[in-house]
């Protein structure tokens, strides 16, 4: 299998920790790409030219990380991080989710950081942060714990990590006490040590 990546993606991150957690990094290539350069193996697998994405054991691609993770969830070996179906899915996905939509409001917001000043517009800088931050209290509120481990924590996990390591100067910190704690118990594990950005 290929697996298509950044380094600093938190969506390839969560991809390339779960393949690390279930055993099967034997199993996968991790190659780098530029999606902006339009890599052409990259170009070919995925029209939007996007990471993650998987050439999975049957040639075909898969995009988007949650489809990504499950597949090599039901892949590799030991625990399924994602249950197969009832209210524990259910509630692993409502974490997922939310973590998700931490890591998309603050890409957002880094692509309008990134425009050249008299491009930016403050009242969409002044929305996507507003909504990172909301978004990290829905979080703070599914009580992530690195104990349990699962696509929800995992994600979680990959959401404070990322938010600290793109945006330092926004505060996600005061005020959730839960995501704190989650942040060095997570990273200490192997599978989070072995993918941190920079």
């Amino acid at each position: 299998m290929k697996l298509y990546i950044t380094a600093p993606s938190p969506f390839a991150r969560k991809c390339r920790i779960v393949a690390r957690e279930k055993g099967l990094t034997e199993r996968i290539e991790e190659i780098a790409v530029d999606p902006y350069a339009n890599a052409p193996e990259l170009l070919a697998s995925n029209p939007i030219v996007q990471v993650p994405t998987l050439i999975a054991e049957d040639g075909l691609p898969i995009s988007d990380s949650p489809v990504i993770c499950e597949y090599l969830d039901r892949l590799g070996s030991g625990p399924l991080l994602l249950p197969p179906d009832g209210p524990e899915r259910l509630q692993v996905r409502r974490m997922e989710t939310k973590a998700n939509a931490v890591l998309e409001m603050g890409v957002k917001l880094l692509l309008e950081l990134r425009r050249p000043e008299n491009e930016r517009s403050p009242s969409w800088i002044a929305r996507w942060t507003e909504n990172m931050g909301r978004a990290l209290d829905a979080l703070e509120a599914t009580h992530p714990n690195p104990d349990d481990l699962d696509m929800g924590v995992i994600t979680a996990g990959v959401a404070v990590a990322w938010i600290g390591f793109r945006h330092p100067g926004f505060d996600w910190r005061s005020g959730r006490p839960h995501l704190v704690a989650l942040h060095p118990a997570i990273e200490s594990r192997p599978s989070f040590a072995d993918t941190r950005p920079g």
